[in-house]
């Protein structure tokens, strides 16, 4: 088995993509504001996100209707500073549902939604669990 995307599925397919284009700054595989299907990269790594028009998906969703209701993705992107993307994604118009902070003692997070409510966390790594490891040395 293979993972090759996470997709999200949007009822305002116009609105979401833009927000990930243009506010996150992800840059799309072919250009597809009208949907119904776009899938956008950041800079670095491997990993993508894919739009889907929740339309498209009317019959898999109806047969879910008693399921319960709520958050149901997080999309995690990692930055290199996290307050630097905070000021960047704010002046693009992006409103943060919480600001940069500690997540235990390796990580940075801030939070915020995308025009659907779908929660997205930048993450800025203080320490890698390999150096974290050597730093305390053997045994």
């Amino acid at each position: 088995m293979e993972l090759t995307q996470i997709r999200l599925l949007v009822s305002d397919f116009p609105t979401v993509y833009r927000f990930y284009r243009d506010v996150l700054g992800l840059r799309p595989q072919f250009e597809a504001e009208n949907g119904p299907y776009a899938k956008l990269s950041p800079d670095t790594g491997h990993a993508s996100i894919a739009l889907q028009d929740r339309a498209q998906m009317a019959d898999v969703l109806e047969r879910l209707a008693g399921e319960p209701v709520g958050h149901r993705a997080l999309v995690v992107l990692r930055v290199d500073d996290l307050d630097a993307a905070h000021t960047e994604l704010s002046s693009r118009g992006a409103a943060f549902v919480r600001g940069p902070g500690p997540m235990g003692d390796r990580l940075r997070v801030a939070h915020l939604a995308d025009p659907e409510g779908n929660l997205i966390e930048l993450q800025e790594w203080l320490a890698l669990r390999e150096q974290a490891g050597a730093s305390r040395g053997p045994g």
